[in-house]
């Protein structure tokens, strides 16, 4: 169940650059590109990401093994970080998606008779670039915790 979870869970957000490059290349999309990114992470991620802890919990319970032990330090750390990117995910990535979704869900003005159309506002692109920094992040923190669990390595 744990190593099932993992990957229903953090398999789809690799998919989350191309669906927000493919939405950023085609204005008339990037809304729904990030609402189904939303929908994704608040429908599939993080609900499962909490189960992750939960059956992690389980695992830890079961196999008796000491955290204060130095051969288990890895899992220490995993767990550290796991606390870390469920922590951000929830309180500051869900926002950082909603904010984007309201700034785009209205059409921009049409540009003035004769000039060029604009780009998007300053403050749209400054929420999606805080949107990519903050899922690379995530990302980071997610293959660090695979690596973890997968290596156990010893420090």
């Amino acid at each position: 169940l744990h190593i099932f979870g993992a990957i229903v869970a953090f398999g789809p957000t690799f998919a989350f650059p191309l669906i927000g490059g493919m939405g950023g290349n085609e204005p008339m999309h990037a809304n729904f590109a990030r609402r189904i990114t939303g929908k994704i992470e608040g429908g599939i991620t993080i609900p499962l990401a909490v189960v992750q802890g939960i059956t992690g919990l389980g695992l830890l319970l079961i196999s008796g093994r000491n955290l204060a032990d130095r051969a288990n330090y890895w899992l220490g750390v995993a767990i550290v970080l796991y606390a870390i990117a469920l922590g951000f995910a929830i309180f500051v990535q869900t926002k950082r998606i909603e904010h984007v979704v309201a700034l785009t869900s209205s059409p921009p003005p049409p540009p003035a008779p004769g000039a060029a159309p604009a780009g998007p506002p300053p403050v749209v692109l400054a929420a999606v670039k805080a949107v990519r920094q903050g899922g690379t992040l995530l990302t980071v923190l997610v293959v660090t915790i695979i690596f973890l669990m997968v290596m156990k390595p010893t420090f």
